[in-house]
């Protein structure tokens, strides 16, 4: 398939493996020692956590870029395109680049058999690990300990804030959620936990490898307040880059990372002279965030357009935002098989006898419908899954999305 273009190795991905998930590193880490892949010829930062994983890779992207570091990093899932989960100094990698990639992944596993995200791991690590940058930061796509990304020892690991998602793979309890995120830790390798109040569970493990600890500190936290991103989030980014060496002083990085816009995180953009909101917030601490972003930034009107995944809680989620929005624009996510139907999103939002709810066929027929039926006072969050925002921002093209 090496003639094939981006979009035909992607359409092959989705179909070498009959799940989507299988946890498990045998699989994965066989194929990359033989690509010769799993260690990185510089520091490694391994991000892991239920929410903030992205916002946090980007800030450590941004310091480390401020201090002439080349970077490369890769996270995931994408909002547009694919190559946004490879970048190099900030900038996705190009459609030659992941397809010279993917064809030695091919030609190296041989019978292995392996996943979507797997597949896509092990090209990141090829990438990196021949242009050598000077950092290259992972996150860690679900859980921890059987992640894909968790073959390559870290220099620094962090774990951001730990939350229920994803029950049917990590469990239904923080204490044992915890145990897996802990997973990318390493004897003696410095952990950096972002999370005030973190399960005892993550903080035995640490003691009994004796990584050393930056934990949560409110002063620093304090630094990083009222801007876009997680105060926790950007702390525990400027805690990594410390230990790492290049992290300039609090208030040299407040200034850098106050210019900081990540896509699809609380990121807010003017449409046809209305606020959109868009972020990519899908489990219940993630929503209950984004509505005291919404609290403390937004005093006015708000309308939710949204859509989720049906393996959410959605009465958690509508639990902890009901209360703050003036209407609902619900829509449908076409092609997208684990999409809860937008009928029964509508039937729990009746159930908790929310008020103004329309159902629509996709994101851009909920955008359109959502600024002919609102005002110009009012702004329009999008949230509920990475479709969502992504179906939003590319009915607004790519140059409006990165507004």
């Amino acid at each position: 398939m090496s003639a094939a273009g981006l979009a035909d190795w992607l359409e092959r991905l989705e179909s070498l493996h009959p799940a989507e998930i299988e946890l498990g590193l045998e699989r994965v880490a066989e194929v990359a020692a033989r690509l010769d892949c799993l260690h990185m010829p510089c520091p490694v930062i391994t991000v892991a956590g239920t929410n903030g994983k992205g916002s946090t890779v980007s800030a450590l992207e941004c310091l480390a870029r401020a201090s002439g570091l080349a970077v490369g990093s890769y996270t995931s899932p994408h909002i547009l395109r694919y190559n946004e989960r490879v970048r190099l100094d900030g900038e996705a990698v190009s459609d030659e680049l992941l397809i010279d990639a993917f064809v030695r992944v091919e030609a190296a596993r041989q019978a292995v058999s392996l996943t979507y995200f797997e597949f896509g791991t092990l090209a990141a690590l090829v990438i990196f690990k021949d242009l050598a940058p000077d950092l290259v930061i992972l996150e860690v796509g679900l859980g921890g300990r059987l992640d894909a990304v968790n073959i390559v020892d870290p220099d620094v690991a962090v774990i951001t804030s730990i939350s229920v998602d994803h029950e049917a793979w990590l469990g239904s309890d923080r204490e044992v959620i915890a145990l897996e995120k802990a997973g990318i830790l390493r004897p003696g390798v410095p952990a950096v936990i972002a999370e005030e109040a973190p399960p005892r569970s993550l903080l035995a493990r640490v003691a009994e490898l004796e990584c050393p600890l930056r934990s949560y500190d409110p002063a620093l936290a304090s630094r990083f307040a009222n801007l876009p991103l997680r105060a926790d989030n950007l702390a525990a980014a400027w805690s990594a880059a410390d230990l790492l060496g290049f992290a300039p002083d609090p208030d040299s990085a407040r200034e850098r990372l106050e210019t900081l816009v990540v896509p699809g995180r609380l990121q807010t953009l003017e449409v046809d002279g209305r606020r959109l909101v868009v972020d990519v917030s899908h489990n219940p601490a993630a929503v209950e965030n984004l509505v005291k972003w919404l609290d403390t930034n937004i005093p006015g009107p708000c309308y939710a357009l949204f859509a989720v995944l049906s393996d959410k809680d959605i009465h958690a989620i509508i639990r902890s935002c009901r209360e703050r929005f003036s209407g609902w624009f619900l829509t449908e996510l076409p092609g997208v098989g684990r999409a809860m139907p937008a009928a029964k999103v509508a039937r729990v939002l009746e159930e908790y006898r929310c008020a103004s709810v329309q159902l629509c066929s996709d994101p851009a027929a909920a955008l359109a419908t959502a600024l002919a039926e609102t005002s110009s006072t009012d702004t329009l969050v999008v949230f509920g899954s990475f479709y969502t925002v992504g179906g939003v921002l590319s009915s607004l093209g790519d140059e409006r999305s990165k507004a």
